[in-house]
């Protein structure tokens, strides 16, 4: 089970971030990354298997292959990755007023290099790494506290698991890459969707000012 010791929390509100293409940008950079192995990541639906392609042959890189590109990509995540657009400002003032904790779905064993990479840009909000779902995980870190608490990802699975685990959560749906994000499935009832950090300002600021 994932240690949440070292997370300590005000009596204020909560807003726990997903990382990847919400905090950081990623499929901007991992577009990148491939171009530089000889591969590409074409936009032809809202995942990667399949849409990995070879450069020279156009066909599509096996899902094993997947895995072994992402994970090579995670390794050398502070040498593709930037944050998003506004995020540093944003989360800086938005921390004014609320704790804000990350959540990442990529393995554990990149932890410290994701750490090094949020410090150098000043995020240094804490850090939580785990592919288990987050769910479970939020309803722990918020326990039965009387304050608000906010959720971003751009993942729809992720944003259904802390909607069944922890209902009371404003929910919102914030993808950095705009290409992708066209594609993605409508997030549904219960969950706002955001095309900024600037959106997700807002709506944060009128959800706490209720």
């Amino acid at each position: 089970m994932l240690d949440l010791n070292h997370i300590q929390l005000a009596d204020r509100p909560l807003i726990v971030c997903d990382i990847d293409e919400v905090v950081l940008e990623f499929l901007t950079p991992f577009s990148n990354f491939l171009r530089s192995c000889g591969r590409d990541l074409l936009p032809r639906s809202f995942r990667l298997n399949g849409n990995i392609v070879e450069i020279d042959t156009g066909l599509p890189v096996e899902d094993a292959m997947t895995s072994e590109l992402l994970e090579t990509f995670f390794t050398l995540q502070d040498q593709w990755q930037t944050p998003a657009d506004c995020v540093v400002d944003t989360l800086a003032g938005l921390s004014k007023d609320a704790d804000i904790i990350f959540l990442t779905a990529m393995p554990p064993r990149h932890s410290a290099t994701r750490r090094a990479l949020l410090d150098r840009h000043g995020l240094h909000y804490p850090l939580l790494a785990s592919e288990d779902a987050k769910g479970p995980i939020i309803k722990r870190l918020h326990d039965a506290r009387d304050v608000p608490l906010v959720f971003i990802d751009d993942i729809l699975r992720n944003l259904k698991s802390v909607q069944t685990h922890a209902p009371d959560c404003l929910l919102i749906n914030l993808m950095a890459n705009a290409e992708f994000r066209a594609m993605a499935p409508d997030p549904g009832d219960g969950i706002t969707k955001a095309d900024s950090w600037t959106d997700v300002a807002a709506i944060i600021r009128t959800h706490l000012l209720q």
